[in-house]
């Protein structure tokens, strides 16, 4: 079955590398892209709109991939469970409160969609070994890496991690008691007792390491994804996955058997 596929954000760096991915997987189709720079030109063989809606008006479509912004995609979720379209985003940024709410409206819609906040195979793993490790080794600190245009820190992969750190181990309030921070954010943001840290620097693409400290060890789990290329397999995976889904999904682990 060909899967015809709409591209928000195909002007950006991930959007590129996803139609490079559409061009070259034999059953996915490009039927449009979103971008109000490139507006009526074409790219591929389909054609640029300046909004989504008008996309979609204008094109069958089974999924839309969106990497734009957090702006744009609580926008984008909403118009897509309207046309009842399966949307796969790797855009970052939405609150709890926006997840759950938008979980309601696709549940309603019985429609089905995937947010991840990261599609590299590597770092669900990394994920995954994370919440292993913070049963038996809870004192942990995550540090985050990523190039200085990302909007959203921490990351929301660090954020997804911390979350599965804090289903696997007790509630522990680290660090001395008497900590003091002789320059405000010095120790990075608490979460549940624990800290996340996040580097924006130039030349970085997506980079993270989970610090495990017990007595007289260290366990350090890292991920690195040294280019944009390397989300792409968990983009297909995604893409293929949706259409088989009722519901929208946060986290691409959730469609793997990890």
């Amino acid at each position: 079955m060909t899967i015809r596929i709409i591209v928000a954000g195909a002007s950006g760096k991930m959007g590129q590398e996803v139609v490079k991915l559409i061009e070259r997987t034999e059953h996915f189709q490009l039927v449009g892209a979103v971008s109000r720079t490139y507006a009526d030109q074409e790219i591929n063989g389909a054609k640029y709109y300046a909004s989504l809606k008008e996309a979609l008006e204008a094109n069958q479509t089974d999924v839309v991939v969106d990497f734009t912004n957090p702006e744009m995609i609580r926008k984008h979720l909403q118009i897509c469970c309207a046309f009842r379209v399966s949307p796969v985003v790797g855009t970052t940024g939405l609150t709890e409160e926006e997840l759950n709410h938008l979980r309601m409206e696709f549940k309603q819609a019985n429609l089905g969609g995937i947010i991840a906040p990261n599609f590299a195979v590597g770092a669900i793993l990394m994920m995954r070994f994370a919440a292993q490790a913070a049963k038996y080794l809870p004192h942990v600190e995550i540090i985050e890496s990523h190039h200085d245009r990302k909007l959203d820190a921490p990351s929301g992969t660090a954020l997804k991690t911390a979350e599965l750190i804090t289903e696997s181990r007790k509630q522990l309030k680290q660090g001395h008691p008497s900590e003091m921070e002789m320059w405000e954010g010095a120790r990075g943001a608490e979460y549940h007792g624990f800290r996340i840290h996040s580097v924006r620097l130039p030349g970085l693409v997506a980079h993270q390491e989970v610090l495990f400290g017990g007595t007289g060890q260290l366990l350090t789990i890292r991920h690195d994804s040294l280019n944009r290329e390397s989300f792409m397999p968990g983009v297909q995976l995604a893409v293929e996955k949706v259409l088989e889904l009722n519901e929208l999904i946060y986290g691409l682990e959730n469609i793997m058997e990890v």
